[in-house]
């Protein structure tokens, strides 16, 4: 991606010194985890293992911002390691209005570009409403709970079920522009998951349909979407085409299945000598893909290293080949989450919603997160008649029945 750079020399070393003025080089350590060295890093080790992180340019303003970013629930020792390497964007920062903003962060407030993530109201993503003065509200009291004086991006939580609601319900850019006045959020952008065949959401498209109207509608700068390693048709050509028209665009959900590999040892021992597999992914991510950013979850600083350490560097010939490697397994257990088989099963089951919940409980270690969210849903995996329908429509020819079967079992 030739509009990636590192940041320059003497900015890493002003952004490190400001942070052990602040005392951020206390020794926070990392803790071992399956495939990941054990050695004990402080935050600086850590900073210094990874070195300065790849910048590029978000959207049509032209921020030069960390081609990975951060978020408010990151844990405090990689949170403080990457700024140390120039992270300097921050999704999801009212989360700090809980627990306080970074003192690294407020300190240096007009050096990091901080985001307020915006949920739907009366609701949960399917069935919420977009409601303009709750959403002008809640910005403001996000401000002032923060005190970080303002918002950069005003981001629009999930997203749009459809084209047409883009077009008919304004209400979030109408609350945008309000704030927007008032010097409280800078830009706008949104994260979008894909609803199609979802049968809480009459009439849901998917992300790459929603995404393509967004950019043409002109209104919002930046969006984030679940995009990761293995073919992707639909979204690459979204991709293609954000690129053209100077659209920003974030991969979450990147570490496809990857959990679960680190866990097979069997599979781990087949992976080229010196490769892990979070590393390569974050080399593919930074220099293969069409990509400009990339939110990645670390829980601590052995695998902040891990998989950080990456970025801009080289994809190596045995980095391709793992990634070849991750590709043909992730294709058998986890599921790229495109959302292309639901509007094709007759029970209407939320597949792609089933199986992102399934990733966080088996690759994120994120139980309880993931059983609450399936227990909020209207339909689950026991709906399935093992029609096989979805199957013939998946691209990856993912065995569904038995993958959400087993998601039931797990979180049912």
């Amino acid at each position: 991606m030739t509009d990636k750079k590192g940041i320059k020399r003497r900015d890493f070393l002003k952004l490190s010194s400001t942070a052990v003025f602040a005392g951020l080089t206390g020794r926070l350590t990392g803790k071992p985890h399956t495939g990941i060295s054990t050695a004990a890093y402080t935050i600086e080790e850590a900073a210094r293992a990874v070195g300065e992180l790849p910048r590029v340019k978000l959207g049509a303003s032209g921020r030069e911002v960390s081609f990975i970013i951060g978020s408010g629930d990151l844990a405090e020792a990689p949170r403080e390691a990457g700024i140390l390497c120039g992270m300097n964007y921050w999704h999801k920062a009212n989360r700090w209005a809980r627990t306080g903003v970074p003192d690294s962060i407020l300190k240096n407030r007009e050096a990091h570009y901080c985001q307020v993530t915006v949920d739907r109201v009366e609701g949960d993503h399917y069935v919420g409403r977009i409601d303009e003065e709750e959403h002008y509200q809640f910005v403001k009291e996000m401000v002032r709970q923060t005190g970080l004086g303002y918002f950069d991006d005003m981001q629009f939580h999930f997203g749009y079920h459809s084209t047409e609601e883009l077009k008919s319900e304004r209400g979030f850019v109408r609350a945008f522009e309000r704030l927007k006045k008032q010097g409280l959020v800078k830009h706008l952008c949104l994260s979008q998951h894909g609803y199609a065949g979802n049968s809480r959401v009459p009439g849901g498209q998917s992300a790459a349909e929603v995404l393509t109207a967004v950019v043409e509608d002109g209104v919002y700068e930046h969006a984030q979407f679940m995009y990761s390693y293995g073919a992707d048709p639909e979204m690459d050509k979204f991709l293609e085409f954000a690129r053209k028209k100077g659209f920003g665009t974030t991969a979450m959900k990147t570490a496809r299945g990857i959990g679960r590999m680190k866990k097979d040892q069997a599979f781990i021992d087949k992976l080229p000598e010196g490769v892990t597999p979070h590393n390569a992914l974050m080399r593919w991510l930074t220099t293969q893909s069409q990509v400009d950013t990339v939110v990645m979850r670390v829980r601590n600083l052995n695998e902040f290293v891990e998989s950080y350490s990456g970025a801009g560097k080289t994809l190596r010939p045995k980095d391709a080949q793992a990634i070849r490697m991750m590709t043909a397994q992730a294709d058998k257990t986890a599921c790229r989450l495109c959302t292309q088989c639901q509007p094709h099963c007759p029970q209407q089951i939320p597949i792609a919603e089933i199986l992102r919940f399934e990733r966080y409980a088996v690759d994120d270690h994120d139980w309880r997160k993931a059983r609450d969210l399936y227990a909020r849903l209207d339909r689950k995996a026991d709906a399935c008649v093992q029609c096989g329908t979805c199957v013939s429509h998946c691209s990856q020819g993912l065995l569904i029945p038995d993958r959400i079967a087993a998601a039931h079992a797990l979180l049912g």
